[in-house]
Order: structure tokens, then C-alpha cells, then sequence
């Protein structure tokens, strides 16, 4: 909307000071003529901005022209600062919107807090987008049409048509009642229930959304949390999960806990080593994570899991084997 548009406008020239057409643009998204045209829309309204022409030119606000909130002390704007740079809003499609908010708390701030929360929420990184080993964790993509409507509805207490696309079936259009939304490392998921069942959506699989003007039949107050785990358990006893004995290197424990879905048992044998009972949710889950610890780990059970893994590693060994 032009309103937040020329609200953000008037924000960046005054926490950067001075800034030309063109950086203005790449900030907004916008082109540089809209930039323009919002300068003059400014003008016209009463705000003080006005141009420096020259090399180093731009626009730039008269000095004391903001707005202060005194209620917020360096700890409580630093705390908004840092929830404002985790990514998990990028999966409700709210970035742009918390990015926004944002820039609103910085300018209302007063002087010295303004610095100091600025100053200190830049030496705090949380979720960056790789690890340490340079792997990128990458978030879902969830499109913003997609995004609006399941937040509508969510908000609104409506009932939910989405096309949704389910693992190996073909997408198709489900009304459902939305409960919450929840956000796991990056992903988005619509918690609902349809025909009185509880149903969770990735919302990364959701094609196409569209709120109903129907109320949704769901209780007035819910603890996501609480129903967040009740799923997480059922999901976890279901399928065909099997279990697996293996002992690790403790230092790749992590590793292997990263990528189980639950451990039934952990002890410490003799040798250092750890003996750890977990859960996979398939045959080829528990192949591929013990695959990958490689000889960090060993699989004591079951048998078919070792003579799969050996018969992977017989096969590589052939492919670079020293021919004779």
C-alpha cells in the first residue's frame, strides 16, 4: 500500500539521514520514478524533505522531524530488535511486514537508546542461512497470495479452501477449519481440522488459498503448543517407523539426533562409545542418516539394516577399486 510506502520512506531518511532516489528504490522495491513521485506526495502533505543535489546528493528530512516512544528501554527494543531478524516470518509471508516494524521501532526510539539497541542487535546473528560447514538452510518458499489468504482466515476465524499437494498424490481442494499456524525451522504449517479430524498443512505444499465467509468451527481459545505436540506424537507413532540399535562416536551424536525422529534409550558403553536406541521414519530414512556417519557409527540392529549398508559400501568400494 502507497500509505506504508511513503511511512517507510519518510523512516529510512531518518535513520539513514540522507539517501538518493536510487538506493530509496532497492530499499522500497519500487522503481526510482515511484520513489520520485512519493517525494512529491511528501512535499505536498507537509512533511520536510528536501534534495542535495552533487555527487553525494539525495533527500533528506529537516533535523527534528520525528516522533519519540519513551515506554520502551534499551532491553525491550533490543529483545524486539532481535526477534525482528529470526527468518521464521518469512514462512507466514510476513518479512516484509516485520521488516517494517522494525524500522518503526528504531526511529521511535529517542536518541541514546535508539544507538545503543541498534549497535547491540547487530552483534547478535540468530538463524543464519548456513552452518558451519557452509550447508545452506534454505527456507521454504511459501507465495504471498498463499500466505495472505491462510492468515485471513486464520485470523478471521473462517473457514479455509486450499489446494494442497500432498506427498506421490495428485494436489487437490480441501475446506478446512484453521486453527494456528506454526513455524519449524523455517517451515510454515497450518494447523486445521476437516470434517471434525485434526489435519496439519505444510504450507509450502498449499498451491492456491481462499478464505470462506463461514465462521470455522474451532474453540475460541487454543494452546498450540500443547496441539503442536499432540501431532508431533501421533506423527511419530505412525507410518512405518522402525527401530534401530547403534552405537556412535559421541561426537557425532548430534548428528545422528538431527536426523531421528525420537531415542528410546542412550547408555555408555565401555569403549567411550555410545549405545543409543532410535526411531527413523522408514527403512530408507535409517539407511541414509547411518549412511551418512559412516564409520563413526555402527548399526548392531536390525540385521537388514547392516546387510543394506554393507552391500552400499561393497558397491562403492568396487566403483573405486584398484583394477587389476
Amino acid at each position: 500500500m502507497r500509505a506504508d510506502r511513503l511511512v517507510s520512506l519518510v523512516l529510512l531518511l531518518r535513520q539513514h539521514g540522507r539517501l538518493s532516489a536510487a538506493a530509496l528504490a532497492r530499499e522500497l522495491e519500487v522503481s526510482t520514478r515511484t520513489v520520485l513521485r512519493d517525494i512529491e506526495a511528501l512535499s505536498a502533505a507537509g512533511v520536510p524533505v528536501y534534495a542535495e543535489r552533487g555527487r553525494h546528493g539525495g533527500f533528506a528530512l529537516l533535523p527534528g522531524f520525528r516522533t519519540e516512544l519513551t515506554g520502551l528501554n534499551p532491553d525491550e527494543a533490543l529483545a524486539l530488535l532481535v526477534a525482528g531478524s529470526r527468518r521464521g516470518a518469512q514462512a507466514f509471508g510476513l518479512g516484509s511486514a516485520l521488516a517494517s516494524a522494525m524500522l518503526k521501532v528504531v526511529d521511535a526510539l529517542p536518541e541514546g537508546y535508539r544507538d545503543t539497541a541498534a549497535g547491540a542487535a547487530e552483534r547478535l546473528l540468530i538463524d543464519p542461512e548456513s552452518d558451519l560447514l557452509s550447508r545452506r538452510l534454505a527456507a521454504e518458499e511459501v507465495p504471498d497470495t498463499v500466505a495472505a489468504e491462510v492468515l485471513r482466515a486464520v485470523f478471521a476465524g473462517h473457514r479455509l479452501r486450499i489446494h494442497y499437494a500432498a506427498v506421490d498424490q495428485v494436489p487437490k481442494w480441501r475446506t478446512v477449519d484453521p486453527i494456528g499456524l506454526v513455524t519449524i525451522r523455517d517451515r510454515g504449517y497450518l494447523l486445521a481440522t476437516r470434517s471434525g479430524a485434526d489435519r496439519t498443512y505444510r504450507l509450502s505444499r498449499v498451491l492456491a488459498a481462499e478464505e470462506l465467509d463461514e465462521p470455522a468451527q474451532r474453540p475460541d481459545r487454543v494452546d498450540l503448543d500443547r496441539a503442536w505436540q499432540e501431532r508431533s506424537t501421533r506423527f511419530r507413532a505412525g507410518g512405518d517407523q522402525v527401530t534401530v540399535l547403534v552405537r556412535v562416536d559421541p561426537a557425532r551424536r548430534e548428528d545422528l539426533l538431527g536426523t531421528a525422529l525420537a531415542v528410546l534409550s542412550e547408555e555408555t558403553d565401555p569403549d567411550g562409545l555410545l549405545r543409543l536406541e532410535v526411531t527413523f521414519q522408514d527403512p530408507r530414512h535409517a539407511e541414509w542418516a547411518l549412511w551418512q556417519l559412516t564409520t563413526n557409527a555402527e548399526a548392531l540392529a536390525p540385521q537388514w539394516l547392516r546387510d543394506s549398508l554393507r552391500d552400499r559400501a561393497v558397491a562403492i568400494a568396487a566403483r573405486y577399486g584398484v583394477s587389476s
